[in-house]
């Protein structure tokens, strides 16, 4: 693969820490979190090391699905600030070493964008999808009420307007279809690159885009949607090679060849990431399978279903990119959840920050923020039977009003503040050597210092499942057992190796012999 299809240095050696804006912090004391209060936090995600910060929507919007429904792809929603406020954390969160990249929602509109309501009112204009008559699936055709009349394909809620790229296949009883190549698909091509062009120029460096896979309708194996990719890829190598993208895909297989630098292991494609951390316990959704998952107490799962995954993914990808493993994100559970508690993860995060991925650490995971169940709806948050809330309450600073999140009232908050009075704060944590914060925090550092254990050397498993043991580049051993019962395995050729983050592992006779929910990460002698 050409070195310009190869994933930046940059984010070959990152670790993403994504924020949900709305629940970061609140410098204004509206209950809301806003750009300001992710400035007021940066030198902490500095402490911590992370060295790109990932946001998700923060453009205009009606907030009818979170900021998913955007209303201007150019300017921050007033909730959030201004794009002078967009600057000012660009350059504050530079100044710390710390790239910002936005979130990019391509493939719909809110229905008051005023492209949207400049096309359901002008017959011809082909931005979106229109129909004169309701088509199939009926949940998808949303009756206009502008002056041209007729029906317009949403994508997820009624005021999504999905934006016309065309379909890879033409239907004669579905006439409304248009070719990938027709005038209305290549204005939205070109507006997306302007969108993008936008903020790039301001700094940005780089887009997690939102549903990429999606662009292109009835796209069988998505080719035209991945052809669409490559040509923006193309555009970025060409005028800002120094910037990302990320897909929402679900399926590395399919979209680093499609030229995104890097994709995520997700929930709603394939169980690589459900038999990690997902653990269908009724408080965490129905986006479960209920099969057991790897970091389970009762240790009933195996690593099997994600190396499989993992081994077709990088042989997809052929070093052209990189699989990005998070630990949560807005859309389903964190890593605490149901009998999961913080006492119990850190053992996820030393085997998500030692694998050859990309890591993603979802804001307050770090400190064993739990998922909490039962909330109301917020802002389209309630998907069908999907409680995504959940993983979207307010972070936990200190022990001060609203655990130091807002100064506002408790009930003008964007969420409620997670009523346990043991739920944990960075203040307290940071206060505590051996908390879950405290070694997330070195395991990040030990990362960032120690090549072998990021995404570019190799990885040689030498024994599955409890415990799971796996060498980096043939200079770093790393034993991990995820669940609460102890476990050994044989173990040749590793006496004396030089502990570097042990919790409750240890190398004796032959073997590796591990306490539940531990941890290992040795450097081996030299042969």
């Amino acid at each position: 693969m050409s070195q310009s299809r190869t994933a930046l240095s940059w984010l070959s050696d990152a670790v993403l820490y994504q924020i949900y804006p709305q629940s970061f912090a609140d410098s204004d004391g509206d209950g809301i979190g806003d750009l300001a209060g992710i400035v007021e936090r940066l030198d902490y995600l500095a402490w911590l090391g992370v060295d790109t910060v990932w946001l998700n929507p923060c453009f205009a919007s009606e907030f009818g699905d979170g900021g998913y429904d955007v209303v201007d792809y150019l300017s921050i929603a007033p909730r959030y600030g201004t794009n002078e406020d967009a600057a000012k954390l660009i350059d504050a969160a530079s100044s710390r070493g710390i790239r910002v990249m936005f979130d990019l929602v391509p493939g719909h509109t809110s229905h008051r964008h005023p492209w949207f309501q400049e096309s359901a009112n002008t017959p011809g204009d082909h931005r979106y999808i229109w129909s004169d008559r309701i088509a199939s699936p009926m949940r998808e055709w949303i009756p206009n009420q502008g002056a041209r009349g007729g029906f317009y394909r949403a994508n997820f809620f009624p005021i999504q307007p999905a934006l016309n790229f065309g379909y890879a296949r033409s239907d004669e009883t579905e006439p409304w279809r248009q070719p990938v190549d027709a005038d209305g698909p290549m204005a939205n091509r070109a507006a997306l690159r302007d969108v993008m062009a936008f903020w790039f120029d301001r700094g940005v460096s780089g887009f997690r885009v939102d549903m990429a896979f999606s662009l292109v309708k009835d796209d069988p194996g998505q080719v035209e949607t991945g052809n669409l990719w490559r040509q923006m890829r193309e555009w970025i190598d060409r005028s800002y090679p120094h910037c990302a993208l990320l897909a929402e895909w679900g399926d590395p297989r399919s979209s680093i060849p499609a030229s995104f630098h890097s994709d995520f292991f997700l929930h709603f494609d394939g169980d690589a990431l459900r038999s990690l951390w997902d653990n269908n316990t009724g408080s965490i959704g129905p986006w479960s399978d209920g099969q057991p998952c790897y970091f389970d107490p009762d240790g009933k799962g195996s690593m099997q279903t994600f190396l499989t995954a993992w081994n077709e993914a990088e042989a997809a990808a052929d070093g052209g990119g990189l699989v990005a493993l998070p630990t949560a994100n807005h859309d389903f559970s964190r890593l605490t959840c149901g009998p999961r508690t913080r006492d119990m993860v850190a053992p996820a995060f030393a085997f998500q920050l030692t694998w050859p991925s990309l890591p993603v650490i979802y804001y307050g995971d770090e400190i064993g923020m739990r998922y909490l169940p039962g909330l109301p709806d917020k802002e389209g948050s309630q998907l069908d039977t999907q409680a995504r809330q959940g993983s979207r309450t307010p972070m936990q600073w200190d022990d001060g009003p609203n655990a130091g999140f807002s100064t506002a009232p408790a009930d003008r908050l964007y969420l409620p503040i997670d009523p346990d009075p043991d739920r944990p704060t960075v203040a307290s944590a940071q206060a505590v050597e051996t908390s879950l914060l405290r070694q997330v925090r070195t395991l990040i550092h030990l990362r960032k210092q120690t090549p072998a254990l990021g995404a570019d050397a190799p990885v040689r498993v030498l024994h599955r499942d409890y415990p799971f043991v796996y060498t980096r580049g043939d200079s770093h051993l790393v034993v991990i057992n995820g669940c609460q019962e102890p476990a050994r395995a044989p173990l040749s050729d590793a006496d004396g190796a030089r502990p570097l983050a042990v919790h409750g592992v240890e190398i004796t006779g032959g073997e590796v012999r591990t306490q539940g929910f531990s941890y290992g990460i040795f450097e081996l002698p030299a042969s």
